[in-house]
């Protein structure tokens, strides 16, 4: 029995929450293609029958603009230091950005086996991936270099693999059947955000979080009362839409998910409220589950 913690990092948009997501086989993580979709430091658990891997998944590592941005920073670098193996994401197709250089400035001053993980190689050939691996093992000494799609699930056996080598535990941290150590409320909250994320612009999703207010469990059905939280009136707006049809669109999406993982049919109630500067007012981002690294 083999088992141990495993950071994934790496800037925003190169495809954490993705991987993690393919290496669980079940969502644990919201997925978008917006940059800092991931807000906390979710846990996945892989199990087999010889090994567990506890993954954590942190926001991406960029430039902070309030006070919620250095919150997801402090929670990133945290996860750096208190696990055994470090994975560093980058994305093939973007090739090595100052974000990049950046984070393995960090890299250097830990002591930790860090493995190098290529995302996105699906489209590209096998010199170009040589090309990036041999630009990469100029800048840093990784451990391992894996390319990989974790879109398509392409190298993610090898990736288990090469990951297992590195670790040191012989214990079991949670029973097998548990995938994350995150509450029903804190991943239908996401499941919610992840439908604003997908279905409005630019402006909204840095501005935007949800919140679980109410579940209340029968036989038959779940009812859930939950709510959207923007820092701004027009934005309040842009959510409910014209007549209500987006935000009836992203209640409409988000209960089909919520539905799946529950495993039972599921009445969302969903209200739009504002919430002036909430990302920088330190009561309402510990109201709304952002604790962990307010100072």
């Amino acid at each position: 029995m083999k088992s141990g913690f495993v950071s994934l990092i790496g800037r925003p948009n190169v495809g954490k929450s993705t991987l993690l997501n393919s290496i669980i086989g079940t969502k644990v993580a919201i997925t978008s293609s917006k940059p800092q979709t991931t807000r906390n430091v979710i846990q996945g658990i892989y199990n087999s029958e010889d090994t567990q891997i506890v993954f954590v998944d942190t926001p991406g590592i960029h430039k902070p603009n309030h006070k919620l941005g250095k919150i997801l920073n402090k929670g990133a670098y945290y996860s750096i230091n208190d696990v055994d193996v470090i994975l560093f994401l980058v994305d093939a197709k973007m090739g090595i950005g100052k974000g990049d250089k950046y984070i393995i400035e960090k890299l250097k001053e830990i002591n930790k086996p860090v493995i190098l993980v290529i995302n996105k190689i699906d489209g590209l050939n096998k010199d170009e991936i040589l090309k990036l691996i041999l630009e990469y093992k100029d800048i840093y000494d990784f451990k391992e270099i894996v390319p990989i799609s974790a879109l398509k699930k392409k190298n993610i056996d090898e990736l288990l693999k090469v990951i297992r080598e590195y670790l040191t535990d012989e214990v079991k941290y949670f029973d097998e059947n548990t995938v994350t150590n995150r509450t029903e409320e804190f991943m239908i909250s996401e499941l919610i955000r992840e439908k604003v994320l997908m279905n409005t612009e630019e402006e909204v999703p840095h501005s935007v979080t949800c919140t679980t207010e109410q579940i209340i469990k029968d036989k038959d059905k779940t009812v859930i009362k939950a709510s959207i939280i923007v820092d701004r009136d027009s934005l309040k707006k842009i959510i409910i839409g014209k007549n209500g049809e987006m935000v009836k669109k992203i209640g409409t999406l988000a209960r089909k998910d919520i539905e799946k993982y529950l495993d039972t049919k599921v009445y969302l109630e969903l209200y739009v409220k504002t919430i002036k500067k909430w990302r920088d007012r330190e009561s309402y981002l510990a109201e709304l589950g952002y604790t962990d690294f307010l100072e």
